[in-house]
């Protein structure tokens, strides 16, 4: 027992040392005052979690039941999810030679209070929680503590829980590669490649398989840019794998499951999955997108639920899951998972999603909570990212990007482009993104593509959220001055946007003047571009001004996604559904000929010709 005690006193030094990090809205990890716990084991208090090995049959997540006891119980103990499971300070390094030991080491990946399920605890010292745990590649342990969430005294410790194969390949995600006929699939798992190799198993559905090799990239805390990335929140992020799969035929269906070739000859599998490989570009046929932003991650098992600020993405995540045989592909444009520098929280993120990124091609723009970090080059110098500063976005997920440092491309999907830009970085005129912006717009064929779409995190162009309307500009500052022009001249048809966490859609609209009198039902030329902003898909609501703007069709202070269906070449069919229900709250439909693309407006052709 005394050296148990010396160990978990070890526990306590590191834990003495956390430091909390401010992030938009609050992390939930980030509350726990934890640099302030102290030593307060107690013999007469226990933690046991049962069972003790997960995945006995394969599986990525299991429940696990957690009893409790405590002599001196309180309403403020709460019960805290560390993994690994030794989390004493012989696992820690140091950042630089200047940092004093105890050393940095992990935060927990969750937490509860002790009496969320047991109500009686406070009066009787025990209580029970029934906790989901996912496959993130090492063993857990279970903590009680006593003091609240500012004044923390670790209680007891529990037996470690872990899977029957923590290094199994998991959360595969689709993505659209370079080409609309190629599919890349990524992953994660515990194998680097001196270990195993790394492919998938592929073929068009009741037809033969063929293998196709992975990359594989992981990245040290070295990569990160700052605190708590590189300290409190720093875990291993295990290895995340790609594969491309090329020379796909147009919707046809394959089947797929990546694998693991370790150098015994042993072979280890994921699950079975499928997708239907993307149109080609142009092609006439029912056409499902699904769009929006700033979601997050939430725990099935009603954990971090005090934060109060992602509860909806679970509602998101399952209306999404609900209609997926309705749905094509998938956008989330921006702040996906708000970790903020608590790494464990992509692999959250990931298994929350995986029955929709396994499906569809999930593709993602980057936002502030992704990139942001001052001295990286992010065109905004505050601490949103937590320390991540893009590493985290660009590894765990594909986008067919020049250089995913720069977040910025363009993809086809049957008759839409999506040009999708990195509000992170510059976009003003004569910057780098600024011209690739331009040639997205201008490069592509609008008989073949009259669906083009603008996509983007910040707003930059029209907003009601109540912070762009106090500084004046109703949208990012600077958004609009050197876009507008672009999208005005390639008759971009719809812009939507996150980081506002609400929903509003705009008439459509040049120099903010409404150039269309229709709420519902556009008929002929836009002669102007539909702004809106789609932020609600599950992290805290944000306010509107109260004034009312001529440009402003609808608002809704709720959360919900947009989904566009394109059913031919002339017409296409806009709908908001809300998170709650999955039921259409605010719709329009663009009814169209190719003449009507080609048609002069305002700031689309020059005044006059030599022809004239």
């Amino acid at each position: 027992m005394r050296e148990l005690r010396l160990i978990f006193f070890g526990i306590l030094l590191v834990l003495g040392t956390f430091q909390v990090a401010s992030s938009h809205g609050g992390h939930p990890l980030s509350r726990i005052a934890i640099r302030k716990a102290t030593y307060a084991l107690n013999d007469n208090a226990y933690v046991k979690a049962s069972p003790a090995v997960v995945g006995l049959k394969g599986q990525n997540s299991e429940w696990v039941t957690v009893e409790y006891s405590s002599p001196n119980p309180s309403v403020d103990d709460w019960i805290a999810v560390f993994s690994p499971s030794n989390f004493s300070a012989s696992t820690c390094s140091a950042e630089n030679p200047s940092v004093n030991p105890p050393l940095l080491c992990s935060a927990p990946i969750k937490y509860q209070y002790a009496n969320y399920s047991s109500p009686q605890y406070k009066g009787t010292g025990k209580g029970s929680l029934k906790l989901m745990l996912i496959n993130q590649r090492s063993d857990f342990s279970v903590a009680l503590f006593s003091g609240g969430l500012l004044k923390p005294k670790l209680v007891a410790v529990s037996n470690k829980i872990a899977f029957t194969n923590p290094n199994a390949p998991v959360y595969p995600r689709l993505a659209q590669g370079k080409t609309w006929n190629e599919m890349t699939v990524t992953w994660t798992s515990g194998y680097g490649i001196n270990e195993a190799e790394a492919f998938v198993q592929w073929g068009r559905k009741g037809g033969d398989r063929t293998h196709s090799p992975a990359g594989t990239l992981t990245f040290d805390r070295g990569s990160m840019c700052g605190a708590p990335a590189r300290t409190v929140g720093w875990r291993d992020p295990g290895y995340i794998h790609t594969s491309f799969l090329k020379e796909l035929w147009p919707n046809a269906m394959y089947t797929y499951k990546v694998g693991h070739r370790l150098f015994n000859s042993t072979y280890i599998w994921s699950s079975e999955y499928q997708f239907k490989a993307s149109p080609y570009p142009g092609q006439n046929s029912l056409q499902r997108v699904v769009i929006f932003g700033d979601m997050g991650k939430d725990e099935a098992d009603g954990s971090n639920e005090y934060n109060d600020f992602q509860y909806a993405s679970l509602n998101t995540t399952r209306q999404l899951i609900q209609d997926l045989k309705n749905i094509d592909i998938v956008f989330h444009i921006g702040d996906i998972c708000y970790a903020n520098g608590y790494i464990s929280q992509w692999d959250q993120f990931t298994a929350q999603i995986e029955p929709i990124a396994s499906t569809v091609p999930y593709m993602i723009a980057s936002g502030n909570h992704e990139r942001d970090w001052p001295g990286t080059g992010s065109f905004y110098g505050n601490k949103d990212s937590g320390g991540e500063c893009g590493v985290l976005a660009e590894t765990m997920f594909y986008v067919p990007a020049e250089n995913r440092a720069k977040f910025w491309y363009s993809t086809d999907y049957g008759m839409f482009r999506f040009c999708v830009a990195d509000t992170e970085h510059d976009w003003r005129e004569g910057t780098e993104q600024y011209k690739f912006i331009e040639h997205c717009l201008a490069s592509v064929d609008r008989q073949k593509q009259p669906w083009l779409i603008f996509l983007a995190h910040r707003v930059l162009g029209y907003s009601s959220g109540i912070f762009y309307a106090v500084d004046g500009s109703f949208a990012e500052p600077m958004g609009r001055e050197s876009l507008q022009k672009l999208w005005q001249k390639y008759k971009v048809d719809i812009a939507i946007y996150g980081h506002v966490h609400n929903y509003e859609r705009t008439c459509p609209i040049y120099q903010n003047i409404c150039t269309n009198k229709e709420k519902n039902y556009y008929k002929g030329t836009l002669n102007g571009t539909i702004h809106v902003v789609a932020g609600g898909g599950g992290a805290g609501l944000a306010e509107f001004t109260p004034l009312q703007t001529t440009w402003s069709l609808y608002r809704d202070y709720d959360y919900g996604f947009v989904k566009l269906t394109a059913f031919d070449h002339s017409n296409l069919l806009f709908e908001y559904k809300k998170s709650s229900d999955g039921k259409v709250y605010d719709s329009f439909r663009i009814s169209r000929d190719y003449r009507d693309i080609l048609a002069c407006t305002v700031g689309s052709c020059p005044s006059t010709t030599l022809a004239s």
